[in-house]
């Protein structure tokens, strides 16, 4: 980058950092309307996109939205994430073909260690795993960029943070794409009780958060688990802290006792996934404690595993829940400190409809404070939804997700990749550092004129295979700089005077970086 360069670059990061949120002044027009749905809806505007909201009505966008099976499908995402073949495999598949050669492998080198023998150096199957972890991250991206059905999208990313789970941690490095396809993204705008338990039932949960460890005092060790025996309280914890009540939602310690004694023998059967069976969720009668149980004032007496269902029963349909989802539903998509009517609004349509998601984002996307100017193009946009937001404004469709992987990492965001179970924020206090700005301006530089190796290599007309070891991958190649012309019209509604005025004054090839790094630009 030239020192010319350099300077505009600094000049843009010093705009953003200290750029005051001026609310659009009212009322506004229908493309700022437009502009708002797609940014709060979805992630962002492609070319285009802005014109058919406003044709189509932004009412009866929001409708579609909220029902995604009335948006069909596209067929050339399908075809794509068709070729990531481990995104669809099950537990049991990804357990006995992927994660179980990795303990066996690793088994091995201990006692090569252990015995004073060389160590094989062959990390074989340790390569496998990490392809499952990178298909599953490159059809999270594919999604974002390019399904129609975006609010199932950026839902999907709400309640995968919101019931964390990290994917570097043992089984889990295997586990994520089932995790999301089957837990998260199916009750993304369904009940919250399906969604408590589909997570709760998932062997990726009950591994992050140590429940299948979890037992009654005395219970039998089963083979393979490691440390186990005894109490584990880490899921009743946050099932409680962050999942359903919150942090002050007024249960106790002893309540979290009471529920980790509930939920002993929520746990997977190796022996199963080992064979294929099932979906790798097991009750285990002979670990559970059968003691009775006070939770949050109700008694539970012995009843099995519908011990655990009714405790999530009384969890979901708890007040502190719906006012805690509807705190972070008001937090994620109106403003950073959402309004308290807004809040208590949200948190009675939960308990009215039993919590139905849809219907409280139906109540949150007519509300006064949604549509506020105040409240519009104020709030700072995480790592994820900046770089996703730039390729869709830049209508980039890139096919090496390497780079855009890396660059997550480097933003202090990499995919699935959070290790505390509260997951990633949403707020600007999280995001806006002035490191962080300068990295997001270089990656608009660099979209913006052209230099960011997005597309495979391909040599004598042979698309080269990426999968493998890095260091045996050749380079990406560069995909062209976008168009001007239609980035400036696709983002024009949220850009400011000033920052018009600044773009045109700028050398021809830096002005889509300029865009894509303004002030307006890393807000939503």
């Amino acid at each position: 980058m030239t020192t010319f360069s350099r300077r505009w670059l600094l000049i843009i990061v010093l705009l953003v950092a200290n750029a005051a949120t001026a609310a659009p002044e009212a009322p506004l027009t229908e493309q700022q309307r437009a502009m708002h749905v797609l940014n709060r809806l979805g992630y962002g505007p492609r070319p285009g996109d802005v014109d058919r909201v406003v044709a189509m009505g932004v009412d009866r966008y929001i409708s579609q939205q909220l029902n995604p099976d009335s948006i069909s499908e596209s067929a050339t995402l399908n075809k794509a994430l068709a070729q990531r073949a481990t995104v669809n495999l099950s537990y049991a598949e990804l357990f006995r073909d992927y994660a179980e050669p990795v303990i066996k492998e690793r088994r091995a080198e201990k006692t090569e260690k252990k015995d004073g023998e060389a160590v094989d150096k062959d990390k074989t199957q340790r390569h496998a795993e990490r392809q499952v972890g990178r298909e599953a991250m490159e059809a999270r991206l594919m999604r974002a960029l390019d399904n129609p059905r975006q609010l199932e999208e950026v839902m999907s990313e709400f309640w995968f943070d919101h019931f964390n789970v990290f994917i570097g941690k043992g089984l889990d490095r295997a586990w994520i794409a089932p995790y999301e396809r089957d837990a998260i993204r199916p009750h993304a705008l369904g009940k919250f009780r399906d969604l408590l338990g589909a997570t709760a039932h998932s062997p990726a949960m009950l591994f992050y958060l140590d429940n299948w460890q979890s037992s009654v005092a005395g219970a039998p060790r089963r083979k393979g688990g490691g440390k186990e025996g005894g109490l584990n309280e880490n899921y009743a914890r946050e099932l409680m802290e962050l999942h359903t009540l919150g942090v002050d939602g007024g249960y106790t310690q002893q309540d979290v006792t009471e529920l980790a004694r509930i939920l002993t023998g929520w746990s997977f059967d190796r022996q199963a996934l080992r064979a294929g069976h099932g979906d790798g969720f097991r009750f285990d009668p002979r670990r559970h404690d059968s003691g009775e149980k006070i939770l949050l004032g109700k008694s539970f007496r012995a009843d099995g595993e519908r011990e655990g269902e009714r405790a999530l029963d009384l969890l979901a349909e708890h007040p502190s829940t719906a006012h805690h989802i509807a705190f972070e539903l008001a937090q994620f998509f109106v403003a950073d400190e959402p309004p308290a009517a807004l809040v208590d609004k949200l948190a009675k349509r939960f308990t009215a409809t039993d919590g139905d998601i849809r219907a409280v984002l139906g109540t949150l996307f007519k509300s006064e404070e949604f549509w506020n100017a105040a409240n519009i193009g104020t709030k700072f946009k995480s790592p994820y939804r900046y770089v996703i937001s730039s390729l869709r404004a830049a209508d980039v469709q890139p096919n090496d997700f390497r780079p855009v992987i890396g660059l997550l990492s480097q933003l202090g965001m990499p995919l699935y990749g959070c290790v505390t179970p509260d997951g990633y924020k949403n707020t600007q206090a999280a995001w806006l550092t002035p490191g962080a700005l300068t990295a997001r301006i270089s990656f608009a530089t660099g979209l913006g004129t052209g230099h960011m190796p997005l597309a495979r290599a391909n040599i004598k007309g042979r698309e080269v295979d990426m999968d493998g070891d890095a260091d045996q991958i050749p380079k990406g190649v560069n995909l062209p700089p976008p168009d001007l012309d239609r980035l400036l019209v696709t983002v024009s509604p949220q850009l400011s005077s000033a920052t018009r005025s600044a773009v045109d004054k700028a050398p021809k090839p830096l002005r889509a970086g300029l865009v894509l790094g303004s002030p307006e630009f890393q807000r939503y």
